[in-house]
C-alpha cells in the first residue's frame, strides 16, 4: 500500500468527532477548577462588574426616567382637566356677572321708572319695552312692543329717566312708534316752571351730539330766567300734558330784535341708553275734551 502523500498548499482538517473530544475534555477540566480552586472567578467577577454593573446601571436610570415621565403626564392631564374646569367656571362665572350687571341695570330703570311714576300720579301709565330703533346714535325715533290692545293711540306722552321723552306717531296692535323731542322735525311747546314764560323747544340732532337741544322765542323781559331752571311742557300746547319735565336752561342769548330770547336746554332724559318708558294713556285732546 503506498503511504499518503500530502499535497503542497492543501489545508490541515481535523475530523469533527476529535474536535469534539478535545472541548470536552477543556470544558471538563475548567468546571474541575471552578469548583476547585479560584483560578477562575476573580477573572468571572471583573467580566461580570464590569459587563452587568453598568448595564444594571443604566436600565435602573431607565426605569427611573420612564417612571418620571409617566409622573409627569399623569400630572398634565390632571392639570389638562383641571384647567378646562376652571375654564368652564370662568365662564360660568363670566356669564353670571353679566346677567347681574344686566339685572342691576334693569333695576335701575326700574326705580327711576317707579318714581317718575310716583312723580306723576295723576296720569295713569302703562310700561313698555324699547324693540327697535332708527338709525342712528341717539333714540330719536322707536318702537315699542304696546300698541292699541294694550289701550295706546296717537298723540299719548311717553316718559322715562326724569322726564319726558316724546309722543306716539304711530299705532300698531302689539307696537307704536315714538318720535322724540331731540328729533330734527319735533317741536314742543314748553315753559319756565319758575317764571311761567313760554318758548318752544326744538329738535336737534346735530346739537345734541353735544347732550343738548335749542329753545327759542322766550319772551324774558324782566332778566328772571337765568341758567338751570327746568323747563316743562305747556298748558298751551296741543300734543303734550302739561307740567312734565323737559330739562334745564344751560345758555341763554338775548336774539337780534332784542324782544326774545334764545339757548340750550339740557334734556332730562338720557336718549343715548333707554330701554324702557312709560306711556301715559290719555292724550292732550281727550283731557281737553272732557274738561
Amino acid at each position: 500500500m503506498s503511504p499518503v502523500v500530502k499535497r503542497k498548499g492543501e489545508k490541515f482538517t481535523l475530523p469533527g468527532k476529535y474536535l469534539l473530544f478535545i472541548l470536552t475534555i477543556v470544558c471538563t477540566g475548567l468546571i474541575i477548577l471552578t469548583f476547585s480552586t479560584n483560578f477562575l472567578s476573580a477573572p468571572i467577577s471583573a467580566i461580570g462588574g464590569f459587563v452587568v454593573v453598568p448595564l444594571q446601571e443604566g436600565i435602573s436610570k431607565a426605569g427611573s426616567w420612564l417612571s418620571t415621565r409617566s409622573e409627569e403626564l399623569v400630572e398634565i392631564r390632571s392639570l389638562l382637566k383641571e384647567n378646562e374646569e376652571l375654564k368652564a367656571q370662568v365662564d360660568e362665572l363670566t356669564m353670571e356677572n353679566i346677567r347681574l350687571q344686566q339685572d342691576r341695570y334693569e333695576l335701575t330703570n326700574l326705580r327711576e321708572l317707579y318714581d317718575l311714576d310716583a312723580q306723576y300720579e295723576d296720569y295713569d301709565k302703562v310700561g313698555a319695552r324699547i324693540i327697535a330703533k332708527d338709525t342712528g346714535n341717539w333714540f330719536h325715533s322707536f318702537t315699542i312692543d304696546k300698541g292699541y290692545n294694550d289701550g295706546l293711540a296717537i298723540d299719548m306722552n311717553v316718559m322715562a329717566g326724569s322726564g319726558l321723552v316724546g309722543r306716539i306717531i304711530a299705532v300698531g296692535p302689539n307696537w307704536s312708534k315714538v318720535l322724540s323731542i331731540i328729533a330734527d322735525n319735533s317741536n314742543t311747546s314748553g315753559m319756565v316752571l319758575s317764571t311761567s314764560d313760554n318758548l318752544i323747544v326744538t329738535g336737534d340732532l346735530e346739537l345734541y351730539a353735544d347732550g343738548v337741544i335749542s329753545f327759542e322765542k322766550l319772551v324774558d323781559s324782566a332778566d328772571r330766567v337765568v341758567e338751570g331752571d327746568k323747563i316743562v311742557t305747556a298748558n298751551v300746547s296741543d300734543k303734550y300734558l302739561p307740567g312734565i319735565l323737559i330739562g334745564y336752561i344751560s345758555a341763554i342769548n338775548v336774539d337780534a330784535n332784542n324782544l326774545t330770547k334764545s339757548g340750550l336746554i339740557t334734556p332730562a332724559v338720557d336718549f343715548e341708553h333707554l330701554e324702557e318708558v312709560l306711556v301715559i294713556t290719555e292724550t292732550k285732546q281727550a283731557v281737553g275734551d272732557e274738561e
